[in-house]
């Protein structure tokens, strides 16, 4: 192969590498345009905002407060047979009653921290 063959492939080669590099840029170009034009007839398809005296207010006796209390499971019925299956309209939502002692339980310092895993908690 002679150099200006050489140089010739060479710089033909350069030449498809731009052409093809203007190409992809041009296509990722179109692509971003469309998907902006898309946006906007989907954005124009929904409904309009709602207007300040359409949006939700606060009640008039104010915001409403989280409350908490500590829950104490019922019972099981026994069924009269004790072979009998219960029956999902036997049974009741766990933690309906109020409990007595409203106080929360908290974790003893230096007892692990975890679930029963026995651990100290500290190293």
């Amino acid at each position: 192969m002679s150099t200006a063959t050489f140089v010739l492939a060479a710089s033909s080669s350069d030449v498809l590498n731009v052409i093809a590099a203007f190409a992809g840029g041009l296509l990722i170009a179109g692509a971003l345009v469309w998907a902006v034009q898309f946006g906007m007839r989907v954005q124009d398809r929904e409904l309009p905002r709602p207007r300040p005296d359409e949006q939700a207010h606060l009640p008039s006796t104010g915001a409403v407060r989280e409350m908490r209390e500590m829950r104490e499971p019922d019972e099981l019925p026994i069924p009269e047979d004790k072979r009998e299956r219960l029956m999902p309209y036997q049974l009741h939502h766990a933690g309906t009653r109020r409990g007595k002692d409203q106080h929360r339980k908290r974790w003893l310092p230096g007892s692990s921290g975890s679930f029963g895993s026995g651990g100290l908690g500290h190293v």
